[in-house]
């Protein structure tokens, strides 16, 4: 069975990613695993309190997570589990990914903001660090059938067979079309000199038990071209594979799906290399 980690601190984005999955999982019979990274506040943290009130804490956060999970259980007619740890979330991720094989984490993302632009957030942050397909669910958006797949890709780096053979898993899934949509700018072009022509038949020859196409433009405005052509094809699910700079590279370049996990109006799932 198909296995969803839910990432969730009672915020409203997080429980719109929560009601999110729960529909997600009814609809491909999959099983949801609720998670709460619970912090001490650090006034309680700093006032030396014995480890029995910290256990009382836990246990009213737990006791929150089961009553959620029993809701959505009942909702959806789905299982649903719940976990909790004191751990930093990230780290916990990574564990309960592997514990349970799970699909993908789903996490939430707030409405697009200058601050979220400049230093991200949970859900930034673990696009940008975990090994495992993140799902970022914009607030308000609600869960329907995917029929229309944007991958955004960078043909320049290489693309990667695996990737291509998860995108055709998920698309056989709901019958889903799939664009492979690559912007190049001139910064770029000069990078490397790639044969154009050779890509778009390894794309066909990963992708053809799918309906699917390939689209190149050039621009130097990449984020405003994903974001034209998500509206374009009217897309359902976005599919960006990040980046990852160095401390010195990130202070130049900045990653395209981090950006877009906090700008974009649609789901975006983000499968790292």
């Amino acid at each position: 069975m198909r296995t969803l980690i839910v990432a969730t601190d009672f915020s409203k984005e997080a429980e719109n990613a929560v009601e999110f999955a729960g529909a997600a999982a009814q609809y491909t019979q999959a099983k949801v695993v609720l998670f709460n990274s619970f912090s001490i506040p650090l006034h309680a943290s700093n006032a030396r309190l014995p480890a029995t009130v910290f256990k009382e804490l836990l246990d009213n956060n737990n006791l929150l997570l089961k009553k959620r999970a029993a809701d959505l259980s009942e909702k959806y007619s789905i299982e649903v589990e719940y976990d909790s740890s004191f751990q930093e979330l990230n780290e916990e991720l990574e564990n309960l990914f592997v514990k349970h094989d799970a699909e993908m984490v789903v996490m939430g993302t707030a409405a697009h903001s200058l601050g979220q632009e400049l230093f991200g957030n949970s859900t930034t942050a673990a696009i940008m660090k975990q090994k495992f397909p993140v799902l970022a669910i914009p607030m308000g958006v609600k869960f329907k059938p995917v029929k229309k797949i944007l991958y955004a890709c960078d043909v320049l780096r290489g693309i990667n067979v695996r990737i291509l053979n998860m995108i055709k898993d998920f698309a056989r899934l709901t019958g889903a079309e799939v664009e492979v949509f690559h912007v190049q700018n001139n910064l770029r072009k000069l990078e490397k000199n790639v044969t154009e022509l050779s890509k778009p038949s390894q794309i066909s020859e990963s992708l053809e038990e799918v309906s699917h196409s390939y689209k190149s433009t050039q621009s130097e405005m990449i984020i405003e071209e994903i974001k034209k052509e998500i509206k374009h094809i009217q897309a359902d699910l976005l599919i960006m594979v990040p980046q990852r700079y160095g401390f010195w590279q990130s202070l130049i370049h900045k990653s395209k799906t981090r950006v877009m996990a906090s700008q974009s109006e649609i789901p975006l799932l983000s499968i790292p290399i």
